[in-house]
């Protein structure tokens, strides 16, 4: 699903280095952590899949595809398998949730009566089944991730990539949000988040992918942060 060789990313005329030589193969329906210091190429990698970045050296592939040459009008088809969720949530704070969610089928043009039978389905599954119609800023910031969880799902992608989803909670909450995300992986949803959260990584003892100074220095199946060097 996701092959990276000898992949590197540098950014600006000083060609400051993000990544270098990174190599590695996520097979589909995996659940992967990339774990790392803040700097250490978690967002920029997130990034490169996305293909909001080129990557200036090296292979990326994502469905097969090489992203560092995939035109501009194929982009959304791209995008269109994958759903993403933020630390910042992302989320239209004046409108509802379910106009929230109902966006991301919007602009892939979905019909209203597909809109209308699917989003109370995505909603009972995240657990908002009862906040249908409550805005966004009336809501607690763990409900606000549910629903950036529900909007990246509700188009059934092949792919979630999510930044640091946690790192706008407090542990409960984290830990309702990535059990979320596990479920999501158990339905056939490839995962991948990126995360400096020690407590869920080693909670949930995925492979992690150990990023440092833009290098992948550890590959680890059922890893957990501490062990990865």
């Amino acid at each position: 699903m996701i092959e990276a060789k000898n992949l590197g990313m540098r950014y600006g005329r000083g060609k400051q280095l993000a990544l270098e030589d990174i190599n590695f193969f996520i097979d589909r329906n995996e659940f992967v952590f990339f774990v790392g210091s803040s700097g250490a190429g978690k967002s920029t990698l997130m990034k490169l899949i996305i293909r909001e970045l080129k990557p200036t050296e090296g292979l990326l592939k994502v469905f097969n595809r090489d992203v560092g040459r995939l035109p501009r009008h194929r982009l959304p088809y791209l995008r269109r398998n994958i759903g993403m969720v933020f630390q910042d949530f992302r989320l239209m704070e004046e409108r509802t949730v379910q106009d929230n969610v109902a966006f991301a089928m919007i602009v892939t043009g979905s019909s209203r009566r597909e809109i209308k039978r699917r989003v109370p389905g995505v909603l009972s599954m995240v657990g908002l089944e009862g906040k249908a119609k409550a805005k966004i800023t009336d809501l607690s910031g763990g409900e606000q991730q549910r629903v950036g969880v529900a909007r990246a799902i509700i188009n059934r992608p092949a792919m979630i990539l999510a930044d640091e989803p946690t790192g706008n909670l407090d542990p409960g909450t984290a830990l309702d949000i990535m059990n979320l995300l596990h479920t999501v992986n158990l339905r056939g949803t490839t995962v991948l988040v990126a995360t400096h959260n020690r407590e869920i990584v080693d909670r949930f003892k995925k492979r992690v992918l150990y990023l440092d100074n833009g290098r992948l220095v550890g590959d680890e199946q059922k890893g957990i942060y501490t062990n990865v060097h």
